[in-house]
C-alpha cells in the first residue's frame, strides 16, 4: 500500500437491502491534499464517508489509514484512526459555549480554562475567527461551523470530511473557510469535501472522485480538468450548465408587499417591515444567510402563516386574512413549493396519483372524486418529467430526492398558476434534476406567471433570476438587478454591511402609483437602476 496515501478504498461494496449503494469502490485519498468527491444524488458519496467516519461498515472489501488496514465500526474508531466528519446539519447544544461543545463527549477530565486555550490555539494556528467562551445560541452559521471543525481538529484528526460545507456561507464566509482548509493542508491534513457546487470545486480542490450509481468512475488533477468535464464524468452524458435567464415583456405587478412583518414560531421577528413587489413574466430571487426569514415569508403570501402587520396586495386589493378559496375568486392562482417537500409539500405514504388529487380536490361535485382522471394526469407528469418510479400508485417517501421533488414541482406548476412560490426547489439535487427545475420555472416564466425564488447558490440566482432582493436579519436590504450586480455585492448585503434600501424603496414607490402610463413606469424603474449602478460604483 502507498505510504504517500492517508486513505484508501479496496473493493469496497456496500449494500442495503437489492440496493447496492457502493459497488467495488477503489481509490485513495494523498497526505496533505484537498480531495472532492463528487456525483449525483443516489453516487453512494455519503454512504462510502459514513463507513470512513464509522457511521456505517461495509459488507466487503478493505479501507487502508495510512498504509495500514483499518477497522472503522463505530465513531469512536473513527477518531482512533485521526478521522473526523464535519456534517452538513451542525450538532451542537445551544446554551454550551464553543469549547464545551468541543468536549462535548469526551470520558476524559479536563479544566475547561484549558480548553478555552486549547480552542484558541487551534483557531489561531489555521485562521479561524472564533470566541471560546461565546454560547451557540449567539453565533452565525459560519460560527457554528468553525465550532464543528475544531471540535474534530480538538481530537486530533489528520483526515476530515466536509458535507457541503458552503452550503450556508456567504461568498466571504466561503473565501474565509477555503483559507483555513488551504493552511490544515499545509500542515499536512488530508481533506475530503462533499459538495454538488463545480465553481469551488475547482477552485479548492486538488483532486477530485467520481462516482456514479455506486460506482468508481475515475480520479483526476482539478488542475486538468473543467466543469464541462467533470459534470460528464458524474451523469454519463454531456450536459448544457448554462442556465437562461429568459427574456420577457414584464407586466404591472401581480402582488405588491407592504410593510409586510412577520413573527417566528418563538415570537421572535422573522420579517420585519418588508416592501416588494412580484410581476408577471418576473423571477425575483430572495438571497441570505439561513434563518434570515425566507421560511416564514415564503409561508405568509402562500397564506399559511399569520401576518403581524402590513398588506399583500392584489390588483390594489388587500388579501390578507383571505381563505384559499377567497384567493382564487379574486383571480389569483398560487402555488407554494415548500422546503420541506415530505412534511409540507406532499403526503409521503400518499401514491403519486393522490397527491395530485390533493391540489384538486375542492373542485370535485358530490362525495365522488375523479381518481382516474388523476391517475391520468400523474402518468403524463411522469412522462413528462422522466420521474423515476415503479408505478403512479408507489408512494412518494419510496422514491429519490428528486424524483420527490418532480412530483411535488410538476403537480404545482399544472394547475396553471399566476403566482409561484417557491423555496430552495433544488436544494440536494443532482445537476440533471437542477436544470430540468430551471427549465419549469422558466417556462412558466414565459407565460406571465410571477415567481418568488428562494435560494441558497448566489451562482444560480445570478443566472437565472431578474432581481434579487436580501435579507439580513429578516430586514430588506435592497433590491438589485440580478446582470449587475456581484456576489461580493450580495455577501456584503447578507451580512449587513451594505444597504441599498434607499434606491429599493424609491424604485418601490412607482408601484404604488396606480397613476402612471407604462411608459412612466418603465422610466422611473430605469432611473432607480441608474442610481443603484452609480451608488455601487
Amino acid at each position: 500500500m502507498e505510504k504517500n496515501f492517508a486513505v484508501v478504498f479496496q473493493n469496497i461494496t456496500k449494500r442495503f437491502g437489492q440496493v447496492v449503494a457502493n459497488n467495488n469502490i477503489n481509490f485513495g485519498v494523498k497526505k496533505g491534499e484537498i480531495l472532492s468527491l463528487l456525483g449525483e444524488n443516489g453516487s453512494g458519496k455519503t454512504t462510502l464517508m459514513n463507513m470512513l467516519s464509522g457511521i456505517y461498515f461495509p459488507d466487503d472489501g478493505k479501507i487502508f489509514i495510512n498504509g495500514e488496514e483499518a477497522l472503522i465500526a463505530s465513531p469512536i474508531d473513527a477518531f482512533k484512526y485521526k478521522i473526523g466528519m464535519i456534517h452538513q446539519h451542525f450538532k451542537l447544544v445551544d446554551i454550551f459555549t464553543a469549547s464545551q461543545n468541543v468536549v462535548l463527549g469526551l470520558k476524559e477530565k479536563y479544566n475547561l480554562k484549558s480548553v478555552d486555550t486549547r480552542v484558541a490555539e487551534i483557531a489561531d494556528r489555521y485562521g479561524f475567527e472564533i470566541d471560546p467562551k461565546k454560547k451557540i445560541y449567539d453565533m452565525s452559521v459560519s460560527e457554528k461551523q468553525t465550532v464543528e471543525i475544531i471540535k474534530v481538529l480538538y481530537r486530533g484528526a489528520d483526515i476530515l470530511i466536509l458535507d457541503e460545507p458552503t452550503a450556508v456561507l456567504t461568498p466571504q464566509e466561503t473565501q474565509k473557510l477555503f483559507a483555513v482548509l488551504r493552511k490544515m493542508r499545509a500542515d499536512g491534513k488530508s481533506i475530503i469535501i462533499i459538495t454538488h457546487k463545480l465553481n469551488e470545486v475547482m477552485e479548492i480542490s486538488d483532486r477530485v472522485a467520481i462516482l456514479r450509481k455506486g460506482e468508481y468512475i475515475t480520479t483526476v488533477d482539478t488542475s486538468a480538468t473543467n466543469e464541462k468535464e467533470l459534470t460528464e464524468y458524474m451523469v454519463g452524458k454531456k450536459v448544457d450548465l448554462k442556465i437562461e435567464r429568459v427574456a420577457t415583456d414584464f407586466d404591472r405587478p401581480l402582488l405588491e408587499i407592504r410593510n409586510l412583518t412577520i413573527d417566528k414560531d418563538d415570537g421572535s421577528r422573522a420579517i420585519d417591515d418588508v416592501d416588494f413587489y412580484i410581476r408577471g413574466g418576473e423571477i425575483l430571487g430572495v438571497a441570505g444567510i439561513a434563518g434570515c426569514g425566507q421560511k416564514e415569508l415564503c409561508e405568509a403570501i402562500a397564506g399559511l402563516r399569520p401576518i403581524k402587520r402590513g398588506n399583500i396586495m392584489h390588483m390594489g386589493e388587500d388579501i390578507v386574512g383571505l381563505s384559499s378559496k377567497e384567493i382564487i375568486e379574486k383571480g389569483i392562482s398560487m402555488s407554494f413549493i415548500p422546503e420541506d417537500r415530505l412534511g409540507m409539500g406532499l403526503a409521503p405514504s400518499f401514491s403519486i396519483t393522490d397527491n395530485m388529487m390533493l391540489k384538486t380536490y375542492r373542485d370535485n361535485k358530490g362525495i365522488f372524486v375523479d381518481r382516474e382522471s388523476a391517475r391520468k394526469r400523474a402518468q403524463a407528469l411522469i412522462e413528462k418529467l422522466d420521474i423515476v418510479t415503479p408505478s403512479t400508485e408507489t408512494p412518494v417517501r419510496r422514491l429519490s430526492g428528486g424524483n420527490v421533488q418532480k412530483v411535488l414541482v410538476g403537480r404545482e406548476v399544472e394547475s396553471n398558476p399566476n403566482v409561484i412560490i417557491t423555496a430552495y426547489p433544488v436544494r440536494g439535487l443532482d445537476i440533471n434534476s437542477s436544470y430540468l427545475i430551471y427549465d419549469i420555472l422558466n417556462e412558466q416564466k414565459k407565460k406571465g406567471t410571477g415567481i418568488l425564488f428562494i435560494g441558497e447558490d448566489l451562482d444560480v440566482m445570478l443566472a437565472l433570476c431578474d432581481k434579487i432582493m436580501v435579507l439580513c436579519h429578516g430586514k430588506n436590504m435592497g433590491i438589485v438587478h440580478a446582470a449587475k450586480v456581484t456576489k461580493e455585492d450580495l455577501g456584503l448585503m447578507m451580512t449587513g454591511s451594505r444597504d441599498l434600501t434607499e434606491r429599493t424603496d424609491k424604485e418601490y414607490g412607482k408601484a404604488k402609483d396606480s397613476n402612471l402610463t407604462e411608459e412612466e413606469w418603465q422610466a422611473a424603474e430605469r432611473s432607480a437602476e441608474e442610481e443603484g449602478e452609480n451608488e455601487r460604483n
